[in-house]
């Protein structure tokens, strides 16, 4: 059944200056467009198409999903990004917290069970491996299950947890790490390479990954753009551009993390003075140190590397070809030359050479004799030249008859 509704509203007649002609001058001719499918809408609709579900069927299968995802914010289900459950060693238990800066003491990365991801560890991984460190060691916690209410190693946690989530205090220990630091004496030798039963690979698998290493510690790109060690089939000029880099690498290593603080309750001026410039100084120093530390390496690594051998064999062996080409020795580089056939051009070259030797001492014989010559005409020119002057004087002082 229809229903009318009465708006109560009254239209009135157009005023005086209404025209027809110009109230549609400016409306456009209707004109096809293409509608594009998108939008949640449609997004919703496929989902509902694809999985056979009705309007119905698909709210309640929402209201399902919702459901369950609160009850695992509820319960504690999230995804944990697989950190903070390392277990803890007697010796990290046991660290004292007021020595937290000294490297062989206390490891930041372990003590939030982060050690198998260290500087590659996100900062929301670093705060679930905090979140569960706290749950798992709380001082209240331990008590209820009757340890004994040390907090020391809740100390360290909490003081790892503020070195690695700020930016320049993390910076400072990356540069020190002493994962890293361990695996600094462990680096090969040239004896260890010339004693494998194959020196090549041998080279590629013990400096290969020392490099990796050494990559992260780069200031001028990041550490994926740093030159890779490569393998025997890595041209001159890619052997030569990575031993370039590495010989102008520069680090961001700071060693700030060492610093000594001043002794507690001094306000003096000079004492700070004096504390500052013994930490710069020693920064200096072991930054100095670290840099021939990585020197002495790159010189290892290029004295046994086996591409530098097979590039001085190639060089020499084309400095010699062409040597003999010059020497009219002009054989194929392919061809192979039978032994009468290298004899006839030794004794060729000889010949040549000989030959050649014999030209130049004639010549020399030649310009020598030319040099005498001119001196005994020059001398003989002289002889004349004052025997002239000798007669002429004694011409004139004769008397008159």
């Amino acid at each position: 059944m229809t229903t009318f509704v009465d708006l109560g509203i009254s239209l009135t007649a157009p005023g005086p200056s209404f025209s027809a002609s110009s109230s549609t001058a400016s409306i456009t001719k209707p004109k096809d467009a293409s509608l594009i499918a998108a939008g949640p809408s449609f997004l919703a609709y496929a989902q509902r198409t694809v999985a056979q579900r009705s309007f119905e069927d698909d709210d309640a299968h929402r209201a399902e999903q919702t459901k369950q995802g609160l009850a695992e914010r509820v319960n504690g289900i999230e995804d944990d990004l697989g950190v903070g459950d390392e277990e803890e060693s007697p010796e990290l238990l046991m660290a004292d917290p007021k020595k937290w800066k000294v490297k062989l003491d206390l490891d930041q990365y372990a003590v939030l069970g982060l050690s198998h991801l260290r500087y590659r560890a996100s900062e929301e991984q670093i705060k679930i491996a905090h979140r569960k460190k706290v749950l798992k060691h709380h001082p209240d916690k331990k008590a209820k299950q009757g340890d004994s209410n040390d907090d020391g190693f809740f100390k360290c946690i909490q003081k790892a947890y503020e070195v690695l989530m700020h930016a320049d205090r993390r910076r400072q220990f990356d540069s020190i790490d002493p994962y890293y630091v361990d695996l600094e004496d462990d680096v090969p030798t040239a004896e260890t390479i010339e004693r494998a039963k194959d020196p090549e690979r041998a080279f590629f698998q013990k400096f290969g990954p020392v490099f990796a290493r050494e990559a992260h510690f780069c200031a001028s790109c990041p550490e994926e753009e740093v030159p890779k060690l490569g393998d025997m089939n890595s041209t001159k000029e890619e052997v030569e551009g990575f031993y370039d880099f590495w010989y102008n690498f520069d680090s961001w290593r700071t060693f700030e993390w060492f610093d000594k603080e001043m002794n507690e309750g001094s306000n003096s001026r000079d004492d700070k003075r004096y504390t500052e410039k013994k930490n710069k100084n020693e920064r200096a120093r072991r930054k100095k140190d670290d840099n021939a530390r990585l020197r002495t390496f790159i010189d290892t690594s290029l004295s046994v590397d086996p591409r530098i051998k097979k590039i001085k064999q190639q060089e020499k062996e084309e400095r010699e070809r062409k040597q003999k080409a010059r020497q009219g020795g002009r054989a194929a580089p392919q061809q192979k030359l039978s032994p009468k056939e290298k004899a006839e051009l030794e004794k060729k070259a000889k010949e040549e050479q000989a030959k050649k030797e014999e030209e130049e001492r004639l010549a020399k014989q030649a310009e020598k004799k030319a040099r005498d010559a001119a001196k005994k005409k020059a001398k003989r020119a002289e002889k004349e030249a004052a025997a002239a002057a000798a007669a002429g004087g004694s011409a004139e002082g004769a008397p008159a008859a």
